[in-house]
């Protein structure tokens, strides 16, 4: 019995000694990785903060994406549209080609039906059982056996037959074209979105003092914007002086003046093109106020596209839905030779469009958070200018 008792005390002994070391090292490696961790967060500090300057940059670099972005949303709308037509009228084309197989097999059965009251298996009924009618023709020739009128159902029958698989080939094709837009479509769309968070998380977060500064900041931009309109204001009216001069010094000798029309710059035009422009004024005019939303094409919001097609439309004037089709249409035109009713395209990706109303100023629809309003054409960079008609 006590070299068992001394048996017991050794082995509490080595347990205790066991357990010493790994006490120390769990100890040791805990510390390190507390040491670890606070140098990582020293040699990574946050970020600062980025200047009002720098946020306004990047604000209105958000909204130019946006605005390509949406664009690309309408272009991809518009072809969505399309597709969505083309499809409805291949579907309309199955269901026609059904209907006329169908009333083909009907007249088909009419002459079977007669063949088995008659007791015998004839050759229409035998056509009805076939696998298809190419492979009954191919194993047999039974064609002459047939009545003018029996051939004439079987020649319909095949002929609807093919020109339905056709048809439903072609609608096959036709919608799978219609989810690949709607696919783009949607992705657009997020596109859109996030760009528009984006700018709105930044805005959010700059504080009261830094709001104002913004604001500030963009008086700024608003107050040379306008000198430069105020200074094309001055041109364009000693333009008008120029050939109001011109006129009178040329009616002595003629008799008569001519109506060259309204404008400004050295390009005047005829006064077909300036009522044109008159209509397409007094619809933009009474847009003013009304919200932009992007892939909106009025009548209670638009989007900057959206509003100079449905200006000119009233004009008679068909546009394209997209600015980089807009930009394309009519006649190129300089700024200098700028006249009321033409369209300024702004930046290099011509992402933003508005509708000149002389005097250096447009009526657009700016971006997300703006109502249509005038505004100098120099707010943003020019890209160039077309006269539409």
């Amino acid at each position: 019995m006590p070299t068992l008792a001394s048996h017991r005390k050794s082995r509490s002994r080595t347990g205790v000694r066991a357990n010493t070391p790994a006490v120390g090292f769990t100890t040791a490696a805990l510390a390190s990785v507390t040491l670890l961790s606070t140098q990582s967060a020293t040699a990574a500090p946050a970020e600062p903060k980025p200047s009002v300057e720098e946020v306004q940059k990047k604000v209105d670099d958000l909204y130019r994406q946006a605005g390509t972005a949406t664009q690309q949303y309408n272009k991809a709308k518009e072809a969505t549209d399309t597709q969505r037509k083309s499809v409805d009228r291949v579907l309309d084309d199955v269901a026609k080609s059904a209907d006329k197989v169908n009333e083909a097999r009907r007249a088909l059965g009419t002459y079977a039906a007669a063949q088995y009251r008659a007791g015998a298996v004839g050759p229409t009924a035998a056509l009805m059982f076939a696998d298809s009618p190419e492979s009954y023709f191919e194993q047999t020739q039974l064609m002459d056996r047939l009545t003018d009128r029996q051939q004439e159902a079987v020649e319909d029958f095949q002929k609807e037959q093919r020109s339905a698989a056709k048809q439903r080939v072609k609608a096959t094709k036709s919608l799978e074209t219609l989810t690949e837009s709607q696919a783009s479509l949607k992705a657009g769309k997020q596109k859109v979105q996030n760009k528009l968070a984006a700018a709105r998380s930044l805005l959010s977060d700059l504080t009261a003092e830094e709001k104002a500064r913004l604001a500030a900041l963009e008086r700024k931009k608003e107050e040379e914007a306008r000198r430069k309109a105020e200074a094309k204001a001055k041109e364009e009216a000693a333009e008008r002086e120029r050939q109001e001069e011109a006129r009178q010094e040329e009616a002595p000798a003629t008799g008569g003046g001519t109506d060259t029309g309204s404008g400004g710059g050295s390009g005047a035009t005829d006064g077909t093109y300036a009522a044109k422009a008159e209509k397409v004024l007094a619809f933009a005019r009474a847009q003013i106020g009304k919200p932009y939303v992007w892939g909106a094409t009025g009548p209670s919001s638009y989007d900057c596209s959206g509003l100079t097609g449905a200006a000119w439309k009233e004009a008679g004037v068909q546009l394209p839905r997209t600015t980089w089709d807009q930009v394309k249409v009519g006649k190129r035109v300089a700024t200098a030779d700028l006249l009321p009713g033409d369209l300024v395209f702004f930046y290099d990706d011509i992402s933003h469009v508005g509708i000149y109303k002389g005097d250096g100023k447009m009526i657009h629809a700016p971006k997300p958070g703006a109502n249509v309003r005038e505004e100098s054409i120099y707010y943003m960079p020019i890209y160039g200018s077309v006269r539409p008609a």
